[in-house]
């Protein structure tokens, strides 16, 4: 009878267990499978720097060529189009800009808040990966429903106010929606950001497609990277302003 009692009490304790939900992850456990699932520490500190070529699709079908080049906390964008391009760059200490399609042929300086939310796309890493480095507040909030998938969402709350929130596929661990808010010209400005079609450069995962627009906009830009290259020449004369 004792024994009785006690393989009862043994299957009453197990099944108890296995009735407890799992743990929810940390935020630091979130960033640790992120970095894994981008390639690692090793691959991303020894990429140095990284060119993307493609195009660039406005709604309605408008295409530009696109070439971006990141390096060390840097980084140069060319949208070109029959002979103009479009440029946008950052230093590392700020940002500047040559517009044609406006009728404007010299570079100017973008404004302090310009600068900052371009200065975002800099890092290699991403901002994401950053966070730990640049005295960024990563908090975990949660699973949120993202096309069918039940995604991990992380916020990362930057020094300056800025904040983005982050939806991880939980198969990949890879970033596959970003909603940024930050203050631009007095203004509260939120947008969205789709990532997909993952390929690996230089040994770390880069987002192929990049879906961006203003939240809640029905048409958004694209850009579609065809080819990208990993340690580049990327000489500081490439994102330093003409002129300056």
């Amino acid at each position: 009878m004792r024994l009785a009692t006690s393989v009862l009490a043994a299957m009453v304790l197990a099944s108890a267990v296995q009735a407890q939900p799992a743990a929810e992850p940390t935020a630091a456990d979130l960033i640790a499978r992120n970095m894994a699932a981008r390639g690692g520490a090793a691959a991303l500190a020894a990429l140095k720097s990284v060119r993307l070529e493609g195009k660039l699709v406005f709604p309605g079908g408008f295409e530009l060529t696109y070439n971006e080049v990141r390096a060390g906390g840097v980084v140069r964008v060319d949208a070109a189009l029959q002979g103009l391009a479009l440029v946008q760059a950052y230093d590392g200490k700020g940002g500047w800009r040559i517009n044609p399609f406006e009728g404007r042929k010299d570079a100017e300086p973008m404004s302090d808040d310009e600068a900052r939310s371009f200065a975002d796309t800099a890092p290699i890493a991403g901002v994401l990966l950053a966070a730990s480095s640049d005295g960024s507040a990563v908090t975990y909030l949660g699973r949120e429903d993202f096309d069918g998938t039940n995604c991990y969402k992380l916020k990362v709350a930057q020094k300056d106010g800025d904040e983005f929130v982050y939806l991880i596929d939980p198969d990949s661990m890879l970033e596959v929606k970003i909603i940024e808010t930050r203050k631009l010209r007095g203004a509260v400005q939120v947008s969205e950001t789709e990532l997909g079609d993952y390929e690996a450069v230089g040994g770390v995962m880069f987002p192929m497609s990049i879906e961006a627009g203003p939240q809640g906009a029905s048409q958004r830009q694209r850009v579609i990277i065809a080819k990208a290259s990993a340690n580049v020449d990327a000489p500081a004369s490439l994102f330093a302003q003409p002129g300056k």
